[in-house]
């Protein structure tokens, strides 16, 4: 799976969470999910969830306490599949 893939798969899974819809539109690697798409720490687990079950993988606390932006979500999955 391509790094495109993978972002699309994961702007899927994210879109429900967002706050803000229009940063969410122009999704990057530089995107934090905090600062920019509006989300807060719970919905910050909730992506984690639901990105374990896409993926099929298994993030520990260390990781996922890495994942506040996109391009750091793109390396922990990469990584794990």
């Amino acid at each position: 799976m391509d790094k495109a893939e993978l972002l699309n798969k994961l702007k899927d899974i994210i879109s429900p969470y967002a706050q803000d819809k229009e940063a969410l539109e122009h999704i990057s690697e530089d995107t934090d999910f905090i600062g920019d798409l509006k989300m807060n720490s719970a919905n910050l687990v909730d992506v984690v969830l639901d990105i374990e079950e896409e993926f099929k993988i298994e993030i520990d606390n260390e990781s996922m306490e890495k994942m506040l932006t996109v391009k750091a979500a793109l390396e922990v999955i990469s990584a794990k599949i």
